[in-house]
């Protein structure tokens, strides 16, 4: 009977820990914004990736955009700060799973740690989160509506350009 608790309180914990993540506040999000990741590293956080593509498309078509070079300025100024966040994030991110693995090590672990460990990862998941929307915000306001509207009509080429390449990838190591 113990073991079985014991397997409960794991599963319980895991599914915890799964279901941690606040998906809901970027549903529409990901609706408004169809990109993708941008690359190794970024896992399960694609909207932080997302928008990191965003920012990287409308540094690299500037002129398409008619972004002044204040503005240019200003988005690489953003797009750098929020690399270096999203790198503390996946640090903070790992370094908080391997403690809680490390507390689930044992067989008869405390489960009040377990809980703690996982509300850290929730807690650092939620800040990421919010600081990628402000960030995303802050990016909007730089650029004027008529850039906003052709950065939008941009993006799903992005998304569908994004699809592709795992495909022609595919094709190489085959050939």
């Amino acid at each position: 009977m113990k073991t079985g608790n014991s397997v409960s309180i794991l599963l319980a914990a895991v599914a915890l820990i799964a279901l941690s993540v606040p998906f809901p506040a970027f549903a529409q999000m990901k609706h408004s914004m169809p990109m993708t990741g941008h690359g190794p590293g970024h896992g399960q956080m694609k909207e932080s990736g997302m928008m990191g593509d965003m920012m990287g498309m409308c540094i690299e078509h500037a002129e398409k955009l008619g972004l002044t070079d204040d503005q240019m300025m200003k988005m690489k100024s953003l797009h750098r700060e929020m690399q270096k966040k999203q790198a503390r994030f996946m640090a903070d991110q790992k370094i908080a799973e391997i403690e809680l693995a490390e507390i689930m090590e044992p067989k008869d672990f405390d489960l009040e740690k377990a809980n703690a460990a996982t509300k850290k990862i929730s807690a650092i998941k939620t800040d990421h989160h919010l600081g990628m929307l402000s960030a995303m915000k802050q990016m909007r306001s730089i650029l004027t509506d008529q850039q906003y509207k052709e950065m939008m009509k941009m993006a799903p080429m992005m998304g569908e350009k994004e699809k592709k390449q795992p495909a022609q990838k595919h094709l190489k190591k085959h050939r």
